[in-house]
C-alpha cells in the first residue's frame, strides 16, 4: 500500500483588521480568514491604539502586536486554534496591565 503526501503551503499575512468582535486576516492566496476576537484574550482587552500596533513577522507567517506581546501564526488561524495561553498567565498579564 502507498501512502500519498501532500505538501501544504501555507500562505502569509497580508493585512490585519480587528473590529469590536472580530480578527480578520487577508492571505497572499486571496482568502480572507475571520475568527473571534474573544479566541485571543489579549486582544479583546488591549486598547484600539495597541491593537492598530501591529507588524508582520517572519515573512507573513505570524502577526506580533509589541505592546500586548501577542503572537499568532497564520497557521493556527486556518487550523482553527485559538490562543493557547494558561489561564494564570493571562490573569498575570491583566493585573500588570491593571496596575499602570
Amino acid at each position: 500500500m502507498s501512502t500519498l503526501a501532500i505538501e501544504l503551503e501555507i500562505p502569509c499575512a497580508e493585512n490585519v483588521t480587528i473590529t469590536e468582535d472580530t480578527l480578520s486576516v487577508d492571505l497572499s492566496d486571496g482568502r480572507t480568514i475571520s475568527v473571534p476576537i474573544a479566541w485571543y484574550p489579549r486582544l479583546l482587552h488591549s486598547s484600539s491604539q495597541e491593537l492598530a500596533n501591529w507588524r508582520l513577522i517572519g515573512k507573513g507567517h505570524g502577526i506580533h502586536w509589541e505592546e500586548i506581546d501577542e503572537d499568532i501564526s497564520v497557521e493556527g488561524l486556518l487550523a482553527g486554534k485559538p490562543s493557547g495561553e494558561s489561564q494564570e498567565s493571562f490573569k498575570n498579564w491583566l493585573s500588570g496591565r491593571n496596575s499602570r
